[in-house]
């Protein structure tokens, strides 16, 4: 979406003159409390509002997967969401993977297995798959496939990607036994 575009959206929100509801939420750890206007969307409360930009905005209607995050343990389209229905939850977003400036063990094969290219698809792809292996660590390949088929890609395909979420499920099983 280009900044002109993203900066009406923006300011539709703010001008829309409803009264304001108090948003409560964990985002990536921290807690959230803010007044926001009640027809916004999740995505728009995350990228305008906190300022977290790594999730997109593709089609604004649930189809492509872009603004894919992790809302209350599952994965889900966060233009699809009212940020009003986030009273009370936990979310997780692309840049709460990592911690203390590393990159999490998904996104480090994300690029070792060159599963990114224009990197546009990749931050919902990696949502997607986080939640898999937060339910299921040791994922089989077609349940891999499954878990990413609301992510679409128009650069690498999808093989490198699977791979990765496969070499990240075998470290991940690894790190978790030293």
């Amino acid at each position: 979406m280009c900044a002109e575009h993203e900066h009406k959206a923006a300011q539709t929100y703010q001008d829309s003159g409803l009264p304001r509801v108090l948003l409560n939420c964990t985002v990536n750890g921290e807690n959230v409390s803010q007044w926001i206007d009640p027809t916004m969307s999740l995505l728009h409360f995350l990228r305008h509002e906190l300022n977290l930009l790594g999730t997109k905005e593709g089609c604004g209607e649930g189809e492509c997967g872009a603004c894919t995050i992790i809302f209350n343990g599952r994965a889900v389209n966060s233009c699809l969401v009212l940020a009003q229905e986030a009273e009370g939850s936990r979310i997780l977003t692309v840049e709460g993977l990592g911690q203390e400036g590393q990159l999490s063990i998904l996104q480090q094969e994300f690029i070792k297995e060159d599963a990114l290219q224009c990197g546009f698809c990749t931050p919902g792809m990696l949502m997607s798959a986080r939640a898999l292996l937060d339910r299921n660590p040791e994922p089989e390949e077609e349940e891999i496939k499954e878990a990413i088929a609301g992510n679409l890609c128009r650069c690498t395909g999808y093989y490198p990607i699977i791979e990765a979420i496969k070499k990240a499920s075998e470290r991940e099983k690894e790190a978790s036994q030293r």
